[in-house]
């Protein structure tokens, strides 16, 4: 880590030991919120804007440690739909030796690359700055092992299935928790379009074109599944029928009548959608060879409770690829 230079407000800003140049990526400042914690501000050449990454630092950095990117939701992280916020996993990887890299932005972006700009969300070229402008540098300023694995939930359950396959090797383990692998299909498309259009108020057409262009299917890991071979694998969903975490005013249910109403029904509706599509993988994964360990709950509906208790079952599957003892 840099020097500090700055203490205001009782947060710590550091210089950042990755020069900018003008129009490339590079790590324009930093902010350390804990011993364990900093913020970084990472200049994207691809979408021309500065993208905040929040950063858990292993305890012990005396020798190089490996990375998970952990990506958040529909949200991107810009709202309230967070792992930090709605899960104990960052105090659970806390005890884990891997530096875990949390990028804040691209709500309803699918962290794709969209082939054009949205009116309402801007310039999305997240695919790039994931696999392309963020790696090298979180490596050279965290000084890692250079050995990444990727996991999401819901919307980015679909982004990283599809980023491994848009840089092959990047990652070494893929943990999906109640995503989508189809992009292209109807039902695929449809669940796409609910999320960025009615949920993002985006353009779809923006994203991947109109429904018989190409780019949806470019994009469908569904389709592309042979390119996951090699990988370590974990793919988990439930039914959408309710189960252990969808109670009244629960540790992970949504508060009041409406938050309940949304959890079991709307929440309950997707989760049966996204274990269709679950399924659908694992069977053209089993067809082509391809190993992969599933988590198939018989309950469940879209919530966290579920994603916390997934990702804390996916670990050994994270840990065999990162190279650390489960």
């Amino acid at each position: 880590m840099s020097a500090v230079l700055i203490v205001a407000a009782g947060v710590v800003a550091a210089s950042p030991s990755v020069v900018a140049e003008p129009g490339r990526p590079a790590i324009t400042g930093q902010w350390v919120e804990d011993e364990r914690t900093v913020q970084l501000r990472v200049y994207s050449a691809a979408m021309d804007q500065d993208i905040m990454v929040k950063v858990l630092r292993p305890a012990d950095r005396s020798v190089p440690r490996p990375t998970l990117y952990l990506l958040n939701g529909g949200g991107g992280g810009q709202d309230s739909a967070t792992w930090q916020k709605n899960t104990d996993v960052l105090s659970f990887l806390a005890g884990k030796e891997v530096n875990v890299v949390q990028p804040v932005g691209g709500r309803w972006s699918y962290y794709a690359d969209w082939r054009a700009p949205d009116p309402r969300l801007g310039v999305y070229k997240w695919k790039t700055f994931l696999t392309e402008e963020l790696p090298p540098l979180i490596d050279a300023e965290l000084g890692t092992t250079g050995v990444n694995a990727i996991a999401g939930l819901s919307t980015s359950g679909t982004s990283v299935l599809q980023l491994p396959i848009a840089k092959p090797g990047l990652y070494s383990a893929v943990a999906a928790y109640s995503g989508c692998a189809q992009t292209s299909d109807p039902i695929g498309r449809q669940f796409i379009e609910l999320a960025v259009e009615t949920w993002g108020g985006g353009d779809t057409d923006n994203m991947y074109g109109p429904p018989d262009d190409p780019m949806w299917a470019a994009n469908d890991p569904y389709l592309h599944a042979e390119q996951l071979r090699g990988l370590r694998l974990f793919l988990s969903t439930g039914t959408g029928v309710p189960g252990m975490y969808d109670t009244y005013n629960g540790s992970h249910m949504q508060p009041g009548p409406r938050g309940f109403f949304n959890q079991l029904v709307l929440g309950g509706v997707i989760e049966a959608a996204v274990n269709w599509c679950t399924r659908n993988l694992r069977d053209k994964l089993d067809a082509l060879g391809i190993p992969a360990t599933y988590d198939f709950q018989p309950t469940g509906t879209h919530s966290w409770g579920y994603w916390q208790d997934a990702l804390k079952k996916s670990w050994p599957v994270l840990a065999d690829g990162l190279g650390l003892p489960h």
